[in-house]
Protein backbone atom coordinates (compact mmCIF):
# COMPACT_ATOMS: atom_id res chain seq x y z
CA UNK A 1 0.00 0.00 0.00
CA UNK A 2 2.61 2.22 0.34
CA UNK A 3 4.46 1.50 -2.63
CA UNK A 4 0.78 2.16 -4.07
CA UNK A 5 0.31 5.57 -2.59
CA UNK A 6 3.69 7.11 -3.94
CA UNK A 7 2.50 6.02 -7.46
CA UNK A 8 -0.05 7.77 -7.17
CA UNK A 9 1.25 10.64 -5.25
CA UNK A 10 4.62 10.88 -7.97
CA UNK A 11 1.84 11.06 -10.69
CA UNK A 12 -0.22 13.83 -9.05
CA UNK A 13 2.96 15.79 -8.08
CA UNK A 14 4.41 15.82 -11.55
CA UNK A 15 0.49 17.24 -13.03
CA UNK A 16 0.80 19.98 -10.76
CA UNK A 17 4.63 21.22 -11.30
CA UNK A 18 3.88 20.69 -14.93
CA UNK A 19 1.24 22.88 -14.59
CA UNK A 20 3.18 25.64 -12.56
CA UNK A 21 6.22 25.14 -15.03
CA UNK A 22 3.92 26.50 -18.19
CA UNK A 23 3.88 29.61 -16.34
CA UNK A 24 -0.01 30.49 -17.96
CA UNK A 25 -1.58 27.00 -18.00
CA UNK A 26 -5.35 27.42 -17.40
CA UNK A 27 -7.80 24.72 -17.22
CA UNK A 28 -10.45 26.45 -19.38
CA UNK A 29 -9.90 24.48 -22.20
CA UNK A 30 -10.67 21.39 -20.48
CA UNK A 31 -14.18 22.52 -18.83
CA UNK A 32 -15.12 24.54 -21.99
CA UNK A 33 -15.10 20.89 -23.95
CA UNK A 34 -17.53 19.73 -20.92
CA UNK A 35 -20.82 18.00 -22.56
CA UNK A 36 -21.93 16.40 -19.96
CA UNK A 37 -24.33 17.05 -16.93
CA UNK A 38 -22.10 19.78 -15.19
CA UNK A 39 -21.42 21.06 -18.87
CA UNK A 40 -23.62 24.46 -17.71
CA UNK A 41 -21.13 24.91 -14.40
CA UNK A 42 -17.96 24.44 -16.11
CA UNK A 43 -19.03 26.50 -19.01
CA UNK A 44 -19.76 29.52 -16.66
CA UNK A 45 -16.26 28.99 -14.80
CA UNK A 46 -14.46 28.82 -17.67
CA UNK A 47 -16.23 32.03 -19.21
CA UNK A 48 -16.00 34.00 -15.92
CA UNK A 49 -12.30 35.33 -15.75
CA UNK A 50 -12.10 36.24 -11.99
CA UNK A 51 -13.81 32.68 -11.06
CA UNK A 52 -11.38 30.82 -13.55
CA UNK A 53 -8.12 32.32 -11.83
CA UNK A 54 -9.24 31.15 -8.57
CA UNK A 55 -9.69 27.63 -10.58
CA UNK A 56 -6.92 27.15 -12.41
CA UNK A 57 -4.65 28.13 -9.02
CA UNK A 58 -6.92 26.04 -6.77
CA UNK A 59 -6.35 22.90 -9.33
CA UNK A 60 -2.61 23.51 -9.65
CA UNK A 61 -1.92 23.97 -6.28
CA UNK A 62 -4.17 20.94 -5.11
CA UNK A 63 -2.69 18.93 -7.52
CA UNK A 64 0.59 19.40 -6.10
CA UNK A 65 -0.05 19.03 -2.30
CA UNK A 66 -2.40 16.40 -2.93
CA UNK A 67 1.02 15.03 -4.86
CA UNK A 68 3.02 15.87 -2.01
CA UNK A 69 0.76 14.59 1.06
CA UNK A 70 0.68 10.84 -0.90
CA UNK A 71 4.25 10.71 -1.38
CA UNK A 72 5.80 11.69 1.71
CA UNK A 73 2.26 9.88 3.72
CA UNK A 74 1.80 13.33 5.61
CA UNK A 75 -1.85 13.66 6.06
CA UNK A 76 -2.12 10.60 2.90
CA UNK A 77 -6.15 9.72 3.61
CA UNK A 78 -6.72 13.66 3.72
CA UNK A 79 -4.30 13.72 0.51
CA UNK A 80 -6.23 10.93 -0.88
CA UNK A 81 -9.65 12.14 -0.15
CA UNK A 82 -8.91 15.58 -2.06
CA UNK A 83 -7.40 13.53 -4.75
CA UNK A 84 -10.97 11.79 -5.07
CA UNK A 85 -12.62 14.57 -4.98
CA UNK A 86 -10.22 16.20 -8.26
CA UNK A 87 -10.48 13.03 -10.37
CA UNK A 88 -14.38 12.84 -10.16
CA UNK A 89 -14.46 16.35 -11.50
CA UNK A 90 -12.07 15.68 -14.27
CA UNK A 91 -14.56 12.41 -14.76
CA UNK A 92 -17.41 14.59 -14.80
CA UNK A 93 -16.06 17.23 -17.02
CA UNK A 94 -15.05 14.54 -19.87
CA UNK A 95 -16.20 10.91 -19.49
CA UNK A 96 -14.30 8.55 -21.54
CA UNK A 97 -18.08 7.80 -23.30
CA UNK A 98 -17.86 11.29 -24.82
CA UNK A 99 -14.07 11.78 -25.27
CA UNK A 100 -11.67 9.50 -26.02
CA UNK A 101 -8.67 11.11 -23.28
CA UNK A 102 -6.23 11.32 -25.98
CA UNK A 103 -4.29 8.65 -27.44
CA UNK A 104 -5.98 5.92 -25.49
CA UNK A 105 -9.49 4.83 -25.55
CA UNK A 106 -11.71 3.73 -22.65
CA UNK A 107 -15.08 2.16 -22.12
CA UNK A 108 -16.78 3.82 -19.17
CA UNK A 109 -13.75 3.29 -17.00
CA UNK A 110 -10.88 5.54 -17.48
CA UNK A 111 -7.61 6.05 -15.67
CA UNK A 112 -9.26 8.44 -13.45
CA UNK A 113 -11.75 5.75 -11.90
CA UNK A 114 -8.93 3.48 -11.45
CA UNK A 115 -7.14 6.04 -9.61
CA UNK A 116 -10.23 6.69 -7.42
CA UNK A 117 -10.42 3.11 -6.68
CA UNK A 118 -6.72 2.81 -5.76
CA UNK A 119 -7.40 5.84 -3.21
CA UNK A 120 -9.81 4.45 -1.84
CA UNK A 121 -7.66 1.78 -0.29
CA UNK A 122 -5.45 4.38 0.85
CA UNK A 123 -7.51 5.71 2.81
CA UNK A 124 -8.59 2.25 4.55
CA UNK A 125 -4.60 1.56 4.63
CA UNK A 126 -2.07 4.13 4.29
CA UNK A 127 0.84 1.99 4.94
CA UNK A 128 3.82 3.66 6.51
CA UNK A 129 4.75 7.33 5.86
CA UNK A 130 7.42 10.14 6.71
CA UNK A 131 4.56 11.79 9.31
CA UNK A 132 4.21 7.69 11.41
CA UNK A 133 8.42 7.63 11.43
CA UNK A 134 8.56 11.65 12.84
CA UNK A 135 5.44 10.87 15.28
CA UNK A 136 6.76 7.26 16.54
CA UNK A 137 10.87 9.05 17.08
CA UNK A 138 9.43 12.09 18.75
CA UNK A 139 6.87 9.94 20.77
CA UNK A 140 10.28 8.17 21.83
CA UNK A 141 12.14 11.11 22.90
CA UNK A 142 9.17 12.54 24.76
CA UNK A 143 8.65 9.75 26.77
CA UNK A 144 12.90 9.13 27.45
CA UNK A 145 13.17 12.78 28.71
CA UNK A 146 10.12 12.43 30.68
CA UNK A 147 10.92 9.28 32.21
CA UNK A 148 14.42 7.78 31.46
CA UNK A 149 14.10 5.09 34.04
CA UNK A 150 11.41 3.48 31.82
CA UNK A 151 12.35 1.54 28.44
CA UNK A 152 10.66 2.50 25.74
CA UNK A 153 9.83 0.18 22.39
CA UNK A 154 11.37 1.38 19.82
CA UNK A 155 9.82 1.90 16.21
CA UNK A 156 9.29 -1.19 13.92
CA UNK A 157 12.65 -1.23 11.92
CA UNK A 158 10.61 -2.14 8.96
CA UNK A 159 8.25 0.32 9.32
CA UNK A 160 10.80 2.93 9.65
CA UNK A 161 12.85 1.60 6.67
CA UNK A 162 9.00 2.47 4.63
CA UNK A 163 8.24 5.49 6.09
CA UNK A 164 12.18 6.84 5.42
CA UNK A 165 11.29 5.58 2.31
CA UNK A 166 9.94 8.84 1.27
CA UNK A 167 13.59 10.31 0.60
CA UNK A 168 14.82 8.63 -1.85
CA UNK A 169 11.62 8.67 -3.65
CA UNK A 170 11.39 12.37 -3.28
CA UNK A 171 15.12 12.79 -5.04
CA UNK A 172 14.56 9.95 -7.75
CA UNK A 173 11.11 12.63 -8.58
CA UNK A 174 13.23 15.63 -8.62
CA UNK A 175 16.20 14.24 -10.27
CA UNK A 176 13.68 13.07 -13.02
CA UNK A 177 12.15 16.33 -13.30
CA UNK A 178 15.55 18.57 -13.43
CA UNK A 179 16.35 16.28 -16.10
CA UNK A 180 13.20 16.30 -18.32
CA UNK A 181 12.78 20.24 -17.39
CA UNK A 182 15.81 21.95 -16.65
CA UNK A 183 17.20 23.45 -13.41
CA UNK A 184 15.26 26.29 -14.61
CA UNK A 185 11.58 25.37 -15.18
CA UNK A 186 10.02 27.57 -12.81
CA UNK A 187 11.80 30.39 -13.98
CA UNK A 188 10.68 33.25 -16.46
CA UNK A 189 12.99 34.92 -18.68
CA UNK A 190 11.82 38.32 -19.79
CA UNK A 191 10.53 38.32 -23.59
CA UNK A 192 13.25 40.65 -24.55
CA UNK A 193 16.15 38.43 -23.27
CA UNK A 194 14.25 35.45 -25.26
CA UNK A 195 13.78 37.09 -28.17
CA UNK A 196 17.41 38.14 -28.71
CA UNK A 197 18.90 34.83 -27.54
CA UNK A 198 20.02 32.36 -29.41
CA UNK A 199 17.63 29.65 -28.05
CA UNK A 200 14.67 32.08 -29.07
CA UNK A 201 11.61 30.83 -27.45
CA UNK A 202 8.15 30.92 -28.96
CA UNK A 203 5.74 32.66 -26.98
CA UNK A 204 2.25 30.07 -27.31
CA UNK A 205 -1.20 31.25 -26.68
CA UNK A 206 -3.15 28.88 -25.37
CA UNK A 207 -6.60 28.81 -23.74
CA UNK A 208 -5.49 30.89 -21.06
CA UNK A 209 -4.83 33.65 -23.23
CA UNK A 210 -8.61 34.14 -24.79
CA UNK A 211 -10.03 37.27 -23.39
CA UNK A 212 -13.62 35.48 -24.72
CA UNK A 213 -14.55 33.55 -27.10
CA UNK A 214 -15.86 34.32 -30.73
CA UNK A 215 -19.64 34.96 -30.62
CA UNK A 216 -20.85 36.75 -33.82
CA UNK A 217 -22.14 33.95 -36.35
CA UNK A 218 -24.54 34.74 -39.07
CA UNK A 219 -27.30 32.14 -40.75
CA UNK A 220 -27.33 30.83 -44.62
CA UNK A 221 -30.47 28.44 -45.49
CA UNK A 222 -31.06 28.05 -41.74
CA UNK A 223 -27.45 26.77 -40.96
CA UNK A 224 -26.03 29.01 -38.45
CA UNK A 225 -22.40 29.15 -37.99
CA UNK A 226 -19.32 30.82 -36.75
CA UNK A 227 -18.51 34.11 -39.08
CA UNK A 228 -15.13 32.98 -38.80
CA UNK A 229 -14.06 29.65 -40.56
CA UNK A 230 -11.72 27.37 -40.19
CA UNK A 231 -9.47 26.51 -43.13
CA UNK A 232 -8.77 22.86 -44.04
CA UNK A 233 -5.95 23.75 -46.23
CA UNK A 234 -3.07 23.39 -43.54
CA UNK A 235 -4.31 20.39 -42.60
CA UNK A 236 -4.61 18.61 -45.62
CA UNK A 237 -1.02 20.51 -46.62
CA UNK A 238 -1.81 22.90 -49.54
CA UNK A 239 0.69 25.91 -48.62
CA UNK A 240 0.38 27.66 -51.87
CA UNK A 241 4.10 28.90 -50.69
CA UNK A 242 5.26 30.08 -53.89
CA UNK A 243 8.25 28.37 -54.42
CA UNK A 244 8.78 26.84 -51.05
CA UNK A 245 8.44 23.32 -52.15
CA UNK A 246 8.86 21.86 -48.76
CA UNK A 247 6.17 23.77 -46.83
CA UNK A 248 2.91 21.59 -47.87
CA UNK A 249 4.92 18.35 -46.95
CA UNK A 250 6.26 20.59 -43.69
CA UNK A 251 2.71 21.08 -42.81
CA UNK A 252 1.32 17.70 -43.14
CA UNK A 253 3.86 16.29 -41.16
CA UNK A 254 3.18 18.97 -38.24
CA UNK A 255 -0.48 18.59 -38.47
CA UNK A 256 -0.39 14.64 -36.94
CA UNK A 257 -4.08 13.64 -36.29
CA UNK A 258 -3.48 14.03 -32.63
CA UNK A 259 -2.59 17.84 -33.19
CA UNK A 260 -5.60 18.54 -35.76
CA UNK A 261 -7.76 17.23 -33.04
CA UNK A 262 -6.34 19.55 -30.29
CA UNK A 263 -6.38 22.32 -33.32
CA UNK A 264 -10.43 21.71 -33.37
CA UNK A 265 -11.06 21.43 -29.57
CA UNK A 266 -9.10 24.69 -29.73
CA UNK A 267 -10.96 26.23 -32.18
CA UNK A 268 -14.60 25.21 -30.84
CA UNK A 269 -13.32 26.88 -27.48
CA UNK A 270 -12.34 30.05 -29.16
CA UNK A 271 -15.48 29.88 -30.74
CA UNK A 272 -14.89 28.91 -34.19
CA UNK A 273 -17.70 26.58 -34.73
CA UNK A 274 -17.28 25.76 -38.08
CA UNK A 275 -14.43 23.82 -40.80
CA UNK A 276 -14.31 24.24 -44.42
CA UNK A 277 -12.15 20.77 -46.01
CA UNK A 278 -13.14 18.60 -48.35
CA UNK A 279 -13.90 14.59 -48.54
CA UNK A 280 -10.21 13.08 -48.49
CA UNK A 281 -10.01 14.76 -44.77
CA UNK A 282 -13.45 14.16 -44.44
CA UNK A 283 -12.42 10.98 -41.93
CA UNK A 284 -10.91 13.38 -39.87
CA UNK A 285 -13.87 15.13 -38.68
CA UNK A 286 -15.64 12.26 -38.29
CA UNK A 287 -13.57 10.54 -35.99
CA UNK A 288 -13.44 13.89 -34.37
CA UNK A 289 -16.97 14.19 -33.55
CA UNK A 290 -17.09 10.02 -32.85
CA UNK A 291 -13.25 9.69 -30.96
CA UNK A 292 -13.49 13.47 -29.10
CA UNK A 293 -16.94 14.53 -28.79
CA UNK A 294 -16.77 17.04 -30.94
CA UNK A 295 -19.32 19.44 -32.39
CA UNK A 296 -17.73 21.58 -34.93
CA UNK A 297 -19.82 21.83 -38.32
CA UNK A 298 -17.97 20.95 -41.68
CA UNK A 299 -18.56 22.50 -44.99
CA UNK A 300 -17.30 20.62 -48.16
CA UNK A 301 -15.75 22.08 -51.12
CA UNK A 302 -16.74 18.56 -52.87
CA UNK A 303 -13.64 17.50 -54.56
CA UNK A 304 -13.61 13.98 -55.78
CA UNK A 305 -12.11 12.01 -58.35
CA UNK A 306 -15.90 11.05 -59.47
CA UNK A 307 -17.09 14.92 -59.90
CA UNK A 308 -18.50 17.38 -57.63
CA UNK A 309 -22.03 15.51 -56.73
CA UNK A 310 -20.74 12.41 -55.72
CA UNK A 311 -18.07 14.84 -53.40
CA UNK A 312 -21.41 16.33 -52.29
CA UNK A 313 -23.50 12.83 -52.12
CA UNK A 314 -20.44 11.76 -49.77
CA UNK A 315 -20.18 14.84 -47.49
CA UNK A 316 -23.36 15.04 -46.41
CA UNK A 317 -23.88 11.17 -46.25
CA UNK A 318 -21.34 11.88 -43.57
CA UNK A 319 -22.64 15.03 -41.65
CA UNK A 320 -21.54 18.05 -44.39
CA UNK A 321 -24.09 21.25 -43.16
CA UNK A 322 -23.17 22.61 -46.94
CA UNK A 323 -21.96 21.74 -49.91
CA UNK A 324 -19.93 23.65 -52.66
CA UNK A 325 -19.03 23.56 -56.30
CA UNK A 326 -14.99 23.75 -55.97
CA UNK A 327 -13.45 27.28 -57.10
CA UNK A 328 -10.83 25.97 -59.58
CA UNK A 329 -13.96 23.54 -61.05
CA UNK A 330 -15.84 26.36 -61.59
CA UNK A 331 -12.95 28.11 -62.83
CA UNK A 332 -12.29 25.61 -65.60
CA UNK A 333 -16.01 25.67 -66.39
CA UNK A 334 -16.17 29.56 -67.34
CA UNK A 335 -12.41 29.13 -69.04
CA UNK A 336 -13.99 26.62 -71.31
CA UNK A 337 -17.40 28.14 -71.87
CA UNK A 338 -18.87 24.42 -70.79
CA UNK A 339 -22.10 25.46 -68.59
CA UNK A 340 -24.27 22.02 -69.29
CA UNK A 341 -21.29 20.19 -67.78
CA UNK A 342 -21.41 22.80 -64.45
CA UNK A 343 -25.50 22.72 -64.46
CA UNK A 344 -25.78 18.97 -64.40
CA UNK A 345 -23.06 18.57 -61.55
CA UNK A 346 -25.45 21.86 -59.87
CA UNK A 347 -28.86 19.71 -60.37
CA UNK A 348 -27.30 16.64 -58.11
CA UNK A 349 -25.44 18.53 -55.59
CA UNK A 350 -29.39 20.51 -55.16
CA UNK A 351 -31.26 17.38 -54.78
CA UNK A 352 -29.03 16.56 -51.37
CA UNK A 353 -31.31 18.97 -49.06
CA UNK A 354 -28.37 21.42 -47.71
CA UNK A 355 -27.50 24.93 -48.89
CA UNK A 356 -25.39 24.71 -52.16
CA UNK A 357 -23.06 27.11 -52.90
CA UNK A 358 -20.31 28.42 -56.01
CA UNK A 359 -16.87 29.09 -55.37
CA UNK A 360 -14.33 30.80 -57.69
CA UNK A 361 -11.17 32.12 -58.51
CA UNK A 362 -11.27 34.46 -61.23
CA UNK A 363 -13.89 37.38 -61.48
CA UNK A 364 -14.38 36.56 -65.31
CA UNK A 365 -16.02 33.32 -63.55
CA UNK A 366 -18.48 34.70 -61.57
CA UNK A 367 -19.69 37.05 -64.17
CA UNK A 368 -19.89 33.53 -66.41
CA UNK A 369 -22.13 31.81 -63.53
CA UNK A 370 -24.85 34.92 -63.64
CA UNK A 371 -24.82 35.02 -67.55
CA UNK A 372 -26.02 31.47 -67.46
CA UNK A 373 -28.53 31.73 -64.07
CA UNK A 374 -26.40 30.06 -61.84
CA UNK A 375 -27.56 31.67 -58.73
CA UNK A 376 -26.34 29.88 -55.41
CA UNK A 377 -27.39 30.12 -51.77
CA UNK A 378 -23.69 31.44 -51.26
CA UNK A 379 -20.77 32.37 -53.29
CA UNK A 380 -16.99 31.43 -52.07
CA UNK A 381 -14.71 33.39 -53.54
CA UNK A 382 -10.97 34.58 -52.81
CA UNK A 383 -10.45 38.22 -51.74
CA UNK A 384 -7.61 40.21 -50.53
CA UNK A 385 -5.48 43.14 -50.63
CA UNK A 386 -2.59 42.69 -53.44
CA UNK A 387 -0.09 45.40 -51.67
CA UNK A 388 1.93 42.19 -50.63
CA UNK A 389 5.79 42.03 -52.58
CA UNK A 390 5.07 38.80 -54.06
CA UNK A 391 1.87 39.45 -55.88
CA UNK A 392 2.29 38.92 -59.74
CA UNK A 393 -0.66 40.38 -61.37
CA UNK A 394 -1.70 38.51 -64.58
CA UNK A 395 -1.66 40.77 -68.10
CA UNK A 396 -5.15 39.97 -69.65
CA UNK A 397 -3.95 42.64 -73.06
CA UNK A 398 -0.65 40.10 -73.01
CA UNK A 399 -3.36 36.89 -72.68
CA UNK A 400 -2.75 35.74 -69.50
CA UNK A 401 -5.26 33.86 -67.27
CA UNK A 402 -7.14 35.27 -64.26
CA UNK A 403 -6.46 33.61 -60.79
CA UNK A 404 -7.17 30.18 -60.76
CA UNK A 405 -8.06 30.23 -64.44
CA UNK A 406 -5.49 27.36 -66.95
CA UNK A 407 -4.78 30.07 -69.00
CA UNK A 408 -0.83 30.67 -69.27
CA UNK A 409 0.45 33.52 -67.51
CA UNK A 410 -1.55 32.54 -63.97
CA UNK A 411 0.50 32.50 -60.68
CA UNK A 412 -0.14 30.44 -57.53
CA UNK A 413 0.38 33.50 -55.28
CA UNK A 414 -2.50 35.76 -56.12
CA UNK A 415 -5.51 35.13 -56.34
CA UNK A 416 -7.81 38.52 -56.13
CA UNK A 417 -6.32 40.70 -59.38
CA UNK A 418 -8.90 43.54 -58.55
CA UNK A 419 -10.71 43.93 -55.00
CA UNK A 420 -12.24 46.71 -55.50
CA UNK A 421 -13.93 45.91 -58.63
CA UNK A 422 -14.98 42.58 -57.03
CA UNK A 423 -16.24 44.14 -53.75
CA UNK A 424 -18.13 46.50 -55.86
CA UNK A 425 -20.22 43.57 -57.72
CA UNK A 426 -20.51 41.85 -54.41
CA UNK A 427 -22.55 45.04 -53.15
CA UNK A 428 -25.65 44.94 -55.32
CA UNK A 429 -25.35 40.80 -55.01
CA UNK A 430 -28.28 39.42 -52.47
CA UNK A 431 -26.47 35.98 -51.77
CA UNK A 432 -24.21 35.47 -48.62
CA UNK A 433 -20.18 35.48 -49.36
CA UNK A 434 -17.47 33.62 -47.97
CA UNK A 435 -14.41 34.65 -48.47
CA UNK A 436 -11.19 32.76 -48.60
CA UNK A 437 -7.61 33.22 -49.41
CA UNK A 438 -8.11 36.45 -47.50
CA UNK A 439 -4.33 36.28 -46.39
CA UNK A 440 -3.71 35.30 -49.74
CA UNK A 441 -1.77 31.96 -48.17
CA UNK A 442 -0.01 33.50 -45.67
CA UNK A 443 1.64 36.89 -47.67
CA UNK A 444 -1.15 39.53 -45.85
CA UNK A 445 -1.39 39.47 -41.88
CA UNK A 446 -5.00 38.95 -40.79
CA UNK A 447 -4.29 42.08 -38.52
CA UNK A 448 -4.89 43.65 -42.31
CA UNK A 449 -6.94 40.88 -44.31
CA UNK A 450 -9.79 40.59 -42.12
CA UNK A 451 -11.15 44.21 -41.81
CA UNK A 452 -10.35 44.16 -45.39
CA UNK A 453 -12.64 41.24 -46.25
CA UNK A 454 -15.15 42.38 -43.66
CA UNK A 455 -14.98 46.51 -44.36
CA UNK A 456 -15.12 45.02 -48.46
CA UNK A 457 -18.76 43.15 -47.66
CA UNK A 458 -17.82 39.73 -46.96
CA UNK A 459 -20.52 37.98 -44.84
CA UNK A 460 -18.09 35.36 -43.47
CA UNK A 461 -14.29 34.97 -43.67
CA UNK A 462 -12.58 31.28 -43.95
CA UNK A 463 -8.80 31.38 -42.43
CA UNK A 464 -6.57 28.70 -42.19
CA UNK A 465 -4.88 28.44 -38.88
CA UNK A 466 -2.40 26.55 -37.18
CA UNK A 467 -3.00 25.52 -33.06
CA UNK A 468 -0.66 28.30 -32.38
CA UNK A 469 -2.29 30.81 -33.79
CA UNK A 470 -5.82 29.81 -33.11
CA UNK A 471 -6.88 31.96 -29.71
CA UNK A 472 -4.35 34.96 -31.07
CA UNK A 473 -6.91 34.76 -33.96
CA UNK A 474 -10.34 35.08 -31.87
CA UNK A 475 -8.94 37.65 -29.92
CA UNK A 476 -8.08 39.95 -32.94
CA UNK A 477 -11.56 39.24 -34.40
CA UNK A 478 -13.38 40.14 -31.33
CA UNK A 479 -11.54 43.21 -31.16
CA UNK A 480 -12.57 44.30 -34.52
CA UNK A 481 -15.99 43.08 -34.17
CA UNK A 482 -16.61 44.85 -31.04
CA UNK A 483 -15.21 48.27 -33.01
CA UNK A 484 -16.51 47.63 -35.60
CA UNK A 485 -16.36 47.82 -39.82
CA UNK A 486 -16.89 51.57 -40.17
CA UNK A 487 -16.17 51.65 -44.13
CA UNK A 488 -18.77 48.92 -44.47
CA UNK A 489 -21.66 49.67 -47.28
CA UNK A 490 -22.92 46.20 -47.86
CA UNK A 491 -25.89 45.25 -45.41
CA UNK A 492 -24.89 41.80 -43.86
CA UNK A 493 -26.18 38.98 -46.34
CA UNK A 494 -26.38 36.14 -43.42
Amino acid sequence: MTVLRMVIGWHFLYEGLWKLAQGNWSCAEYLRMSRWIGAPLFHWIADTPSVLRVCDQSMTWGVVLVGLGLMSGVLARVAAAVGMALLAMFYVAQPPFFTSGGAHHFLLLDYNVIEVFALVAVIVSPGVGLWEVVLSVDARLRSRKARPDVSVQKPNRRDLIVGLGAIPVAAAFGGAFVAKHGIDAFARKPDAEAQTSASYRFKYQGIADLKKPFAQKGKIKGVEFSRVIMGGNLIGGWGHARDLKYVSTLMKAYNTPRRIFDTLHLGEACGFDTILTNPQLMNFITRYWKEEGGKIKFISDCGHPKGPAEGARISVDNGACMVYLHGFGVDKYAVTGDWKAMEKELNEMRKLGVPVGIGAHAFSSLKFCIEHDFIPDFWMKTFHPTNYWSARKSNNDAGEGEPGSEKKGWKDNCWCRDPEALAAWFADRPEPWIAFKTMAAGAVHPKEALPFAFSHGADFVCMGMFDFQVVEDANLVNEMFDKGFVGRTRPWRA
